[in-house]
């Protein structure tokens, strides 16, 4: 049974950085997508990042493009979001998902308040 575990959330001002950590267990993470999912109130998840199984290829949401960064190390079973130049409206629960073809895996997630 895949799990995973998302950690690093929290309170913090515009223009903060936070640093996002996901905790795999129950699969070969190597084998795995991985990306980051966040849901803001009252809105539906969307996308945010995602990473290749080597960590080789990254793609992210034009609204966090420039300022957030994905990063995976397979020989721990991690992964992360970097996320700098926060902003009001990043203020979400931070999802991590797993996934091959599609993601179907997903953390409980991690809030990121973040004030203006």
């Amino acid at each position: 049974q895949v799990q995973l575990v998302e950690s690093g959330g929290g309170l913090v001002q515009a223009g903060d950085s936070l640093r996002l950590s996901c905790a795999a267990a129950g699969l070969t993470f190597s084998n795995y997508n991985m990306g980051w999912f966040r849901q803001a109130p009252g809105k539906d998840r969307e996308f945010v990042s995602t990473i290749s199984r080597s960590g080789g290829t990254t793609y992210y949401a034009n609204s966090v493009k420039g300022r957030f960064t994905i990063s995976r190390d397979n020989g721990k079973n991690m992964v992360y979001l970097q996320m700098n130049s926060l902003k009001a409206e990043d203020t979400a629960v931070y999802y991590c998902a797993a996934g091959q073809a599609t993601y179907d895996s997903w953390g409980q997630g991690t809030q990121v308040t973040v004030s203006a």
